[in-house]
């Protein structure tokens, strides 16, 4: 993805036009859309001081993407994603998920599972476009965001309209994604409605597994590479504007997962006893209150709910089929005050206040616990010399366990002419989780016994993030190079302890629900500990040119060196690799009531790390994705789609062990259909 810049089709025109979608022949990009994570309010992508990187909702259909971690991955090196029944691992510049804030038009997103995010709760079809911010941005967004910040926003017509929209992807290994979209804009008020329905099977790339202890032995296992899921999710949101000064806006969004892995059978391994459950509410209320042109004062208050456990689909000792054990519920509230003030022509000023309450109850971690968070903050930007920009910020956060912290920003860029340059300096602030302060943990999967503990003597983790960027933009290309270095100090990791008979006793003890079996399968347990420093190193070169009218390249690498030093001594972050890159090609002609798109893209990266464990192989997916836009009448417009993916079919086949890991979960070569049917008035 080129840096603050869209993808290569956006080359096609400068300038974004409306365009009813009932033509073919008028299909347009935004080379310079407007974007709010960077900055924290609406402005000119080529204007913001802090690099910004912008997928659009046009880039990912062409694509044939349905699903946010398919997005991010193909058009993102810097990004990795790992799928289990345990959501999704996610990574950004070599650091995991809960260094990652996800937001939804400006607010986080809550509910994770074991600190991997649950990314089907995202309806990808209401997508606008997805802001990605490198790098710690405590300043604006508070905790959390010290790899940087994913922000996904959402499209809503403001046209005289009624439409329905309903997209289909059908592809292998069960993979189906159905949605459906009705919009109703009228006089200020605007309905909009979405459902979305994504399912997949689980699948092995290899139905193999060693004897435990054994590296020769083999035996047939049940157990999936990739889970398998059943998702819906429900959205309806609703828009007010009675006068040109105020607009209005409440939303209710409703998700729903369940596990596919297969059940427990007598002859064979791997499979499991229950499914694993989601459930997920959200809710918001805002406004905009806009004083005159150049200022304005924004609230919003959230409040997003989650919670996931077990059921049954065999009987067991204790259970039933049908019973239900909830493991984790988690309820975040928040709310957002912030004024944005044009106080001079050549001048942005900030300011800004949120209150945040995070609550977390888990049965298997023997928690109830809550936490609030007050902040405020504020950030100047200013122009000066005809091409400098200056941003300067900092934000005061109150933590009720751990105190204030303070995290300033500073920007600059000079700009002459199509050239940027960019240098950052901004900090970053997490205070431990939850479930890392407190957690008392005990659970058996598959037969293995885990159990972990919680630790009240955490320290947060702070981190200082440098930058340096230099781009040349044109009409017909763009060219970015970005170096950055982020360290971070007293980073939470999870500490493996070996039993002996001591703290076997101990254990026994603590959790008597463990049998004399279980407690001979445990070799080791886990304590969150604060270990010395964490250190990323990483380079970003991007490129994207316009052949010709209608043909679009992008070329991007990432360089990423990941390490944490505990006890004084540097290991590779676990699931860091050291290259990636993603390329592009896309091609667009339209004729008289027809359009045609073809888009070739790839993935390629080396191996990734998992340090005490066998490093998982490099690999390079290639996707083809053609659609075909017909105008039938002024009122319907259908889309058929058609594409590979996986190309030349690149699979890792390895036979799984307790040392093998992966990066690779893609099944194989797969034939990819789809269709939207549009209709309009």
């Amino acid at each position: 993805m080129a840096v603050l810049c869209m993808q290569s089709t956006a080359f096609a025109q400068i300038h974004q036009m409306e365009h009813r979608d009932s033509s073919v022949t008028m299909r347009s990009y935004q080379l310079d859309p407007v974007v709010v994570t960077g900055s924290g309010h609406h402005q000119r992508l080529k204007s913001t001081a802090t690099p910004v990187h912008v997928l659009s909702g046009t880039e990912m259909r062409e694509q044939g993407i349905t699903t946010l971690d398919g997005a991010l991955t193909r058009m993102m090196p810097q990004m990795s994603m790992a799928p289990s029944s345990m959501g999704t691992f996610l990574r950004l510049n070599g650091l995991g998920n809960k260094y990652i804030l996800i937001l939804v038009n400006g607010q986080k997103l809550n509910g994770d599972i074991s600190n991997n995010v649950d990314l089907s709760r995202i309806d990808l079809s209401r997508v606008k476009r997805i802001e990605v911010l490198d790098g710690a941005a405590s300043s604006l967004y508070g905790s959390d965001a010290i790899a940087g910040v994913v922000n996904i926003i959402t499209d809503q017509p403001t046209s005289q309209l009624v439409s329905a929209t309903s997209r289909t992807r059908i592809s292998g290994e069960g993979q189906l994604t159905e949605s459906v979209n009705v919009d109703v804009y009228s006089h200020g008020f605007g309905s909009y409605t979405s459902y979305v329905h994504d399912q997949a099977d689980s699948y092995q790339t290899n139905h193999l597994e060693y004897v435990k202890g054994s590296d020769t032995e083999t035996q047939e296992t049940l157990a999936p590479l990739f889970t398998g899921y059943r998702s819906n999710v429900f959205g309806q949101r609703f828009t007010w504007s009675p006068d040109k000064h105020l607009a209005l806006n409440a939303g209710i969004s409703y998700s729903y997962k369940m596990t596919d892995r297969p059940d427990t059978r007598a002859d064979i391994g791997g499979g499991t006893d229950y499914e694993m459950r989601y459930k997920g509410l959200r809710w918001n209320v805002g406004g905009v209150y806009q004083f005159n042109r150049r200022n304005s004062l924004q609230a919003d208050f959230t409040v997003d709910k989650f919670r996931y456990g077990k059921e049954y689909d065999v009987e067991t000792k204790n259970n039933a089929v049908g019973d239900y054990v909830q493991s984790k519920k988690q309820r975040l509230m928040e709310g957002q005050l912030k004024a944005i003030l044009h106080l001079t022509r050549q001048s942005t000023t900030i300011i800004g206040a949120d209150w945040r309450n995070d609550r977390l109850k888990a049965s298997s971690g023997n928690i109830d616990q809550d936490a609030y968070t007050l902040a405020a903050y504020a950030q100047h930007e200013q122009h000066f010399l005809g091409h400098f920009t200056a941003t300067v910020g900092a934000r005061l956060t109150h933590h009720e366990t751990f105190g204030n912290h303070f995290t300033p920003k500073a920007v600059v860029m000079y700009a002459p002419g199509d050239f940027r340059f960019r240098a950052t300096y901004s900090a970053g602030f997490r205070a431990p989780g939850l479930d890392e302060l407190y957690y008392h943990y005990f659970s058996v999967n598959r037969g293995k016994p885990q159990i972990i503990f919680g630790n009240t003597d955490l320290s947060p983790e702070k981190s200082h993030y440098f930058a340096l960027n230099a781009e040349y933009r044109s009409d017909r290309m763009t060219v970015g190079l970005t170096g950055y270095i982020n360290r971070i100090n007293d980073m939470v990791v999870r500490q493996n302890i070996d039993i002996d008979d001591t703290r076997m006793a101990m254990l026994q003890t603590e959790f008597p629900e463990m049998t004399a079996e279980q407690a001979g399968k445990l070799e080791r347990y886990s304590l969150y500990r604060n270990s010395d420093q964490g250190d990323v190193k990483g380079l970003q070169v991007n490129a994207s040119v316009r052949v010709i009218d209608g043909l679009d390249l992008s070329a991007n690498y990432v360089w990423t060196y990941a390490r944490t030093k505990s006890d004084g001594e540097w290991t590779v972050l676990e699931r860091s690799m050291r290259h990636a890159a993603t390329v592009s090609a896309n091609y667009h002609r339209s004729w008289r009531g027809y359009g045609l798109n073809v888009n070739l893209n790839g993935r390629m990266q080396s191996k990734t790390y998992y340090p005490g464990y066998e490093d998982a192989p490099g690999y390079g997916v290639w996707n083809l994705h053609t659609t075909h836009t017909i105008d039938l009448t002024r009122q319907v417009l259908i889309e058929p789609s058609l594409g590979i993916d996986n190309i030349f079919d690149r699979v890792d086949r390895r036979i799984d062990s307790n040392l093998r890991k992966y990066a690779l979960y893609n099944p194989g070569r797969m034939l990819v259909v789809g269709l939207k049917v549009k209709f309009k008035k």
